[in-house]
């Protein structure tokens, strides 16, 4: 299957993970760019970055639109998002490769856990 063809597949399923869990949608993006398309990890995350943000709007439009989203509500993790962002985006090129691997995994691993043992 041509490269193009997989990006926009793996793109299509970030948008569906993303709309159907309201977030989410960098994971499946992440692993299919890296282990079905064949992209180096570390374009792979910025990647995931650069089309969150999109994949986000679109979701956030539709519950908004729907009444199920409150701004007001949204804001303080708005503004947190926006402060992390900013500094995760500064240490990207500073943090190795297997850091920022595992790093990922512990939050799927602690996710993971607290979805099935905690009610999330």
């Amino acid at each position: 299957m041509e490269r193009k063809t997989k990006y926009r597949v793996s793109g299509l399923a970030a948008g569906l993970t993303n709309g159907l869990f309201g977030g989410g949608g960098g994971i499946p993006l992440l692993l299919l760019l890296t282990k079905w398309a064949g992209m180096e990890k570390k374009r792979a995350f910025a990647t995931c970055v650069a089309v969150i943000f999109p994949m986000c709007a679109v979701s956030a439009a539709l519950y908004l639109w729907r009444a199920e989203l409150s701004l007001k509500t949204a804001l303080p993790y708005l503004l947190g998002g926006f402060a992390g962002g900013l500094v995760g985006g500064r240490l990207f090129k500073k943090v190795p490769e297997l850091w920022l691997r595992r790093i990922f995994a512990l939050f799927l691993l602690y996710g993971g856990w607290r979805y099935l043992f905690t009610g999330g």
